[in-house]
C-alpha cells in the first residue's frame, strides 16, 4: 500500500475517462457500492460532476466528485478509495476549489450503528472538519438512513 509519497491528486476534465475511474475504483470496494444501481447512478453522473483523481504509479486508486446545489453550498457527492491516506489529499484538493463557489460543503451518508464500513466513513468525514447535522430516517430507505454531514468552508 503506497503512504502519500508519490500519491497525485489532479482534477480530471474528460467525461469519459471521469466515468471509466469512477467505475473502476468503485468495482473495488464492494464493501461500500454493492448496490449496482446506486453504483451505476455515480458513475454516469460522473461525466458531469466536477472530480479529483488521486493516483500512484499511473494508477487511479480514488477519486472523489462535487456537485454544486446552492449559491451557497455544494455537495460531495461520491468518493472512493482503495488506499488509506489518501481521503484527506482528495478532499484538500476539493475545497480549495468549493471555496471559490460556495461557503459550505455537505455529504451524506447512512447514518451510525448500521454497518461497520459506514461508521468508518463517518469517522473520517469527522476528522476533516464536518459536522453531522442531520437524520434523514427514509430519504434512500429504511435500511438505510441518511445522515447529513456538514462543514464551513
Amino acid at each position: 500500500m503506497p503512504t502519500n509519497k508519490g500519491i497525485t491528486v489532479a482534477r480530471e476534465e474528460d467525461p469519459d475517462l471521469k466515468q471509466a475511474i469512477v467505475r473502476a475504483v468503485l468495482a473495488d470496494l464492494p464493501e461500500w457500492f454493492g448496490l449496482p444501481d446506486a453504483t451505476n447512478t455515480y458513475v454516469e453522473e460522473a461525466a458531469k460532476l466536477s472530480l479529483w483523481v488521486a493516483c500512484y504509479e499511473g494508477q487511479a486508486i480514488g477519486f472523489i466528485d462535487y456537485r454544486q446545489t446552492s449559491k451557497a453550498s455544494g455537495e460531495i457527492s461520491c468518493m472512493g478509495i482503495k488506499n488509506q491516506g489518501i481521503g484527506h489529499q482528495l478532499v484538500e484538493a476539493l475545497e480549495a476549489d468549493a471555496r471559490q463557489h460556495a461557503h459550505y460543503l455537505q455529504v451524506k451518508t447512512v447514518d451510525e450503528g448500521h454497518y461497520p464500513e459506514y461508521d468508518q466513513t463517518i469517522r473520517f468525514y469527522e476528522s476533516v472538519g464536518f459536522e453531522r447535522l442531520e437524520v434523514f430516517p427514509t430519504l434512500w430507505d429504511a435500511w438505510n438512513p441518511c445522515l447529513v454531514l456538514v462543514k464551513k468552508l
